[in-house]
């Protein structure tokens, strides 16, 4: 990395490396729809960056789920562990039954398609997540038909880009317990990775290791904040939150649109 991008770039990297960590933490998603657009527009590119996202995502949604539920697993003087888990196991596999095709599918379109035509499809995907931040009209699944379909294209994307997870929490926002969201999130993303880091390995990507030497510590800072911050985000408002953030992003995906389809 050092002798591809200069000094400037670096600190721009890790900078989001940290934005990265604090979302996912902060938020229980969005680590990856957060901070994709703008290492793009640092260095075009998803496949040098995906597999960074990746191992970060399995690193911190182990160190956060595991613990605690290693803690209440061995405190417990009676097999008592799920009626405490934090993790809502059976519509975890229900949402994986429908979500694991396309989200193969979409893992096959990620290494066929040429790099600038993914990118613009990102950024197009990322400006309708800012338009519904901006307007305060998240995705909303309203039924079961919707909720499948809603599923289904979120499994897809998150296959090629890892930015499907705004149309997957529509769904499981329904039917998972606030105390249980977060954590039932992460190990659903856990498991859609996994299958995205074994493509990788198969394919011979890089998984750009040494770059998780330096960064793997930018995004422990960011995600040592957003644990810090959970509390209060989760109990301020969180429509102008999601506002600002909204515009920044729909701002980073014009120049990215047009960077990147002006390549074609």
């Amino acid at each position: 990395m050092f002798e591809l991008f200069s000094l400037q770039q670096i600190l721009l990297i890790g900078l989001v490396f940290v934005w990265g960590g604090f979302v996912r933490s902060g938020l229980g998603f969005g680590g990856a729809v957060l901070s994709l657009p703008f290492l793009l527009l640092i260095h075009d590119d998803p496949i040098f960056f995906l597999p960074i996202i990746c191992v970060h995502l399995l690193f911190f949604s182990t160190i956060t789920i595991l613990p605690p539920y290693l803690k209440r697993w061995f405190s417990s003087q009676t097999p008592t562990v799920t009626a405490q888990s934090t993790i809502n196991w059976y519509y975890l596999k229900r949402c994986l039954a429908i979500i694991i095709i396309p989200k193969l599918i979409g893992v096959l379109g990620l290494v066929s398609l040429p790099s600038h035509i993914l990118t613009g499809i990102i950024f197009c995907i990322v400006a309708l997540y800012a338009m519904s931040y901006i307007l305060n009209k998240p995705f909303i699944s309203k039924n079961k038909v919707l909720d499948v379909i809603f599923l289904i294209v979120g499994g897809y994307v998150s296959g090629t880009s890892l930015i499907g997870a705004p149309l997957i929490i529509a769904v499981v926002a329904k039917y998972v317990d606030k105390r249980q969201f977060r954590d039932t999130l992460f190990v659903l993303w856990f498991v859609l990775v996994l299958i995205k880091m074994s493509t990788f390995i198969y394919w011979g990507i890089d998984l750009q290791l040494q770059q998780q030497i330096w960064l793997l510590p930018c995004a422990a800072i960011g995600h040592v904040m957003g644990l810090y911050c959970h509390e209060k985000l989760l109990q301020g408002d969180q429509i102008i939150f999601y506002r600002l953030l909204g515009f920044m992003l729909l701002i980073v995906s014009i120049f990215g649109i047009n960077s990147s389809f002006s390549a074609i």
